[in-house]
């Protein structure tokens, strides 16, 4: 016991004389960037199936606080900002198939996503089987769920021109000029423009602490198989794969297993209030590990840390946000979520498309996955999965092989 403490005593110790303003802006952005563009996607999806007010504030709980506190434990932990965030991919998923699955049964998707994600960390399963699918297959997948959101931009430049143009312009600005920032600004210019035309209503929201709501979960074969294997396919290719990616750039070696690991544990103790899936951070993170931050590599740690417990003191107040976010115009809620994921659809578009001899694959797996199609009760992105890998294995002529080599995968 006196061995925890002491070595409690001098972590605490080593954060505040490795502490420094820039990496305190940085956790902040990170959290700030978070919250003004992935969240409304949550918003979304909530519509999509009714959620009551209850069930959306311990989703938004769930998903903020199992972020917050397991990026804190792995900052500390690794000495380096692992930043945590909740499944982007995932909540454009849920926005395009959660209506086809009752409220339990989803929770039992998310159950099952956590836990083969778990599995996967704990096992180094994981990349052996990243290789063996084909990345244009994976990447179609992606861009038929995000392609929704895209145009929905576009829709909303038709419904409230007077609305969504200065956002799309200021958007574009803002990329060119401050890149990192652009979906902030974009958050508010948009909310100046709704301000000016009194769209916005604030009449009903109302300060409140969360009360996390326990949902039981149930397991049907349908919601399995069409939510919980998509969830987890997105989750590990988009968010965990990019994750790392973007340490490995900056200079951090962390290994890949714990972090996998972290996530899947934390996702599978969240789903039952909410959480569809808690990984690790692509973009938000780049604003942790890069010299913004610090411009001691050894210190950037600090960001995590501070972005871990920015989550958790937001988590408190999710019936809060719910009541905000609720005053906010369809338009600019529709805007905002596309223009954060403008980055992931062109890059998932450019890499379904970008090897010739998997090129056809990538398409049907994309045109399969925006069909909207559903059969024997399971969603058209799992279809698409299905068509791409067996289009690929027809054309290329591995069908056999790739089947052989997915049961014999090694760690």
């Amino acid at each position: 016991m006196r061995k925890w403490y002491d070595s409690a005593v001098l972590a605490i110790a080593a954060v505040k004389r490795d502490c420094s303003v820039a990496a305190v802006i940085a956790g902040l952005i990170a959290v700030t960037v978070s919250y003004a563009g992935p969240l409304l996607i949550v918003f979304q999806a909530a519509k999509a199936v009714q959620l009551s007010d209850a069930q959306l504030s311990s989703w938004i709980w769930a998903i903020s606080f199992g972020s917050g506190l397991t990026g804190l434990i792995l900052s500390m932990r690794f000495r380096a900002p692992v930043i945590i965030a909740w499944s982007t991919p995932g909540a454009v998923l849920l926005v395009s198939g959660w209506a086809a699955y009752t409220f339990s049964d989803s929770i039992g998707a998310f159950v099952l996503s956590a836990v083969i994600i778990t599995a996967l960390g704990f096992s180094g399963l994981f990349s052996g089987i990243m290789k063996r699918v084909p990345q244009s297959i994976i990447a179609a997948m992606l861009a038929g769920i995000l392609l929704k959101f895209g145009v929905e931009v576009f829709v909303s430049l038709k419904q409230l021109p007077i609305l969504a143009s200065p956002m799309i312009l200021s958007y574009l600005l803002a990329k060119r000029l401050y890149p990192r920032y652009a979906v902030a600004v974009t958050l508010f210019v948009g909310l100046i423009a709704a301000y000016n035309l009194h769209a916005l209503s604030f009449e009903h929201v109302s300060v409140g602490l969360v009360q996390p709501v326990f949902t039981l979960p149930t397991f049907s074969l349908e919601a399995l198989l069409g939510l919980g294997i998509p969830l987890c396919i997105v989750t590990m290719v988009s968010q965990n794969a990019t994750g790392i990616g973007v340490l490995r750039v900056d200079g951090f070696n962390t290994p890949a297993n714990p972090l996998i690991t972290a996530t899947g544990i934390a996702s599978l103790l969240t789903a039952p209030f909410g959480s569809h899936g808690i990984n690790l951070a692509a973009i938000t993170a780049a604003i942790c590990t890069g010299k913004e931050a610090h411009p001691d590599f050894d210190k950037r740690y600090i960001a995590g840390i501070v972005c871990g417990l920015f989550y958790m003191l937001v988590s408190i107040f999710g019936a809060t946000i719910v009541s905000v976010f609720s005053a906010l115009p369809n338009e600019l809620v529709a805007v905002i979520s596309g223009v954060a994921l403008f980055g992931s659809l062109s890059a998932s578009l450019s890499a379904a498309m970008k090897d010739e001899q998997q090129r056809e694959s990538g398409l049907i797996t994309f045109l399969v996955t925006i069909s909207g199609i559903t059969l024997a009760g399971i969603g058209a992105p799992f279809w698409g999965l299905v068509a791409g890998i067996i289009t690929d294995g027809i054309l290329n002529g591995r069908i056999g092989g790739l089947l052989k080599r997915l049961v014999t995968v090694k760690p």
